[in-house]
């Protein structure tokens, strides 16, 4: 039955850990098959009903894929924008591994508009962080931070590769990260990202420009982001109020 519960556990929810753990080890891969309705049931001594039901909730959550008349797969990690967060709690939330690989960390200082965007006075030196975003071992994020070099003296490559920025920022730095203005628009892929991200030259991304904020309303990050777009999901709620 639906409600079966062991230890507590709901049975649909017993079913969603046992196929995470296998997503989270490697066992499943995006692409993969996952065990249909009918296995699940015989697997765990559960009703269709209850193992239906535990795939339609991992399918809300983004974790799997459902193909009419071919089965239910492990779906390509995507990344949602609704909620400022580190790509490390990003990836956490879906538990997955997050992965990043610094390309560059350098001192700047011609990115003057960079720069004003960021309120630092005329000659103002950047820090510049670059760096591809991996889920499931594929590339497909390329993101760009600017932070001011002198806030940030000390930022070093072997930490980025470890952890978040954002956790780095707050619990080193001592820097609250409160909030982010967002342009967010469409563009193409040049041949440095079609060969990095394995898709064809002039494939549709999406692009995001991000000034990140402190809880004091100071910009302390501006962030490039390129980013796969069958990889990412923007979900916008719009209320209409009656007058």
């Amino acid at each position: 039955m639906l409600r079966t519960r062991q230890n507590g556990i709901p049975a649909y929810k017993r079913i969603q850990a046992v196929i995470l753990k296998r997503i989270e080890s490697g066992q499943l891969k995006p692409g993969d098959e996952v065990s249909s309705e009918r296995e699940l049931a015989r697997i765990h001594k559960v009703s269709l009903m209850t193992a239906r039901h535990a795939l339609a909730e991992l399918e809300k959550e983004g974790l799997v894929e459902r193909r009419r008349g071919a089965g239910t797969f492990v779906a390509p990690p995507k990344i949602h924008f609704n909620k400022l967060m580190s790509y490390t709690e990003l990836m956490a939330g879906r538990s997955l591994p997050a992965r990043s690989k610094v390309l560059s960390l350098q001192v700047i200082d011609d990115e003057q508009e960079i720069a004003a965007r960021l309120a630092l006075a005329n000659g103002g030196r950047l820090l510049r962080l670059e760096r591809v975003r991996q889920g499931a071992d594929e590339p497909f994020a390329l993101e760009t931070c600017y932070m001011s070099a002198e806030t940030f003296e000390g930022l070093n490559r072997n930490a980025l590769e470890r952890g978040s920025l954002f956790m780095i920022v707050e619990n080193e730095f001592g820097v609250e990260l409160a909030y982010a203005d967002e342009e967010i628009d469409a563009t193409a892929a040049d041949s440095r990202l079609a060969k990095l991200f394995s898709i064809e030259k002039g494939a549709p991304l999406l692009r995001v420009r991000q000034v990140i904020y402190s809880g004091k309303g100071t910009p302390i990050i501006y962030m490039l982001g390129l980013y796969r777009s069958d990889r990412h999901n923007l979900t916008i709620r719009r209320y209409r109020r009656k007058n």
